[in-house]
């Protein structure tokens, strides 16, 4: 399995640490993993220039799945935008064709007093979002800044595709199948043109998957959904500008963002996997991070890109298991369980591992 492996910015070098640690685990029992470190956003640019370097493209293409940890901070918000490190995760995404994300956002037990609703609302909580990834807002041009007629206008295009739309259709509705064959398609097809056009072939779609009981939403009614009454949803479809919002606004319902790992996958299931959270810039360095999402992101590559469900269920048997022993981050720490370190964290599954 040969996996490049990418420590970015902020709070990633030491997440990823504890991740690579997991993968020593695996490799000394057997698993045959070989794996080389890449640059990608801020640390690109401060070594090579470039937030997407060519160095990290060749590795990318030629590994059969790859590990991100966090891009960004405010140590290089002053660079021109094609320098961001953001422009590197847009980049390396759309030059793998990642086109389709899932994050889901699962509720831990004993994190129910965590999340930022009742527990009585969240208990159970299993939701799979499905984001679109290389198209929408995002991606769509014309884009740019301008000076007409003497004033500056922002410029952003939202467009899509049929094809584009109805090969991450697809890629929900077999996820539904797996599940409880319940989709949700969010959209704001009453305002907008190119979301009806998602409406509408979603629909064509469905007609190849008549066991999924398929429904629609409006974006501004699915966020208020997701806080009133988050259990109605099973499988949720939407484009990436909507989905990257959404699925933000799922996370703190599990509790903390940094619970939230994310498979981004093309047609093959090669794929990057990363956590949901961000670079975290105020605690790196700290030793404060939560690295279980970046570890879970680790089990999903098992799962997605190497069809190796008993790893990946290995790994997520192992969080579970710290979580129930009452080992916390700051970030889920409550009352009546023990707050520890990124690297202590690390440490408690790499213990439950070898048992």
């Amino acid at each position: 399995m040969k996996i490049c492996y990418l420590p970015g910015d902020g709070i990633g070098p030491e997440i990823m640490a504890q991740a690579l640690r997991v993968l020593d685990i695996l490799a000394a029992d057997g698993i045959k993993i070989e794996r080389e470190e890449g640059l990608l956003g801020g640390a690109a640019v401060d070594a090579a220039g470039s937030p997407y370097p060519e160095s990290t493209q060749k590795l990318a293409r030629a590994a059969d799945a790859v590990l991100l940890a966090a891009v960004g901070g405010p140590k290089w918000d002053v660079l021109e935008r094609p320098l961001r490190p953001e422009r590197g995760l847009l980049g390396i995404r759309k030059d793998l064709n990642l086109f389709a994300n899932l994050r889901p956002a699962i509720l831990y037990p004993e994190l129910a007093n965590a999340s930022s609703l009742k527990p009585e609302i969240v208990s159970g909580l299993d939701i799979l979002i499905v984001r679109e990834l290389t198209g929408d807002i995002y991606f769509g041009e014309p884009r740019g800044i301008a000076l007409e007629n003497g004033k500056r206008v922002g410029r952003n295009t939202m467009i899509y595709s049929e094809d584009e739309i109805r090969r991450i259709a697809r890629v929900a509705f077999e996820a539904a199948r797996k599940r409880s064959r319940k989709l949700c398609s969010v959209d704001k097809m009453n305002v907008l043109e190119t979301t009806q056009l998602w409406r509408d072939v979603v629909i064509e779609v469905s007609a190849d998957y008549p066991d999924v009981e398929l429904s629609h939403m409006l974006v501004d009614n699915a966020a208020m959904q997701l806080v009133r009454a988050p259990k109605q949803f099973d499988v949720m479809v939407t484009g990436n500008m909507f989905g990257d919002i959404l699925s933000d606004e799922a996370s703190m319902l599990t509790g903390s963002i940094g619970m939230l790992p994310s498979a981004s996958l093309d047609e093959k299931n090669k794929g990057m996997f990363e956590p949901c959270h961000g670079s975290a810039p105020d605690i790196a360095g700290k030793n404060l991070a939560n690295p279980l999402a970046m570890i879970l992101s680790t089990a999903m590559m098992f799962r997605y890109s190497f069809a190796d469900e008993a790893t990946a269920a290995r790994i997520e048997t192992a969080v579970k298991a710290v979580l129930a022993s009452g080992l916390r981050t700051g970030d889920i720490y409550e009352a009546d369980t023990r707050r520890v370190s990124c690297s202590e964290m690390g440490d408690a599954v790499v213990a439950n591992l070898k048992r």
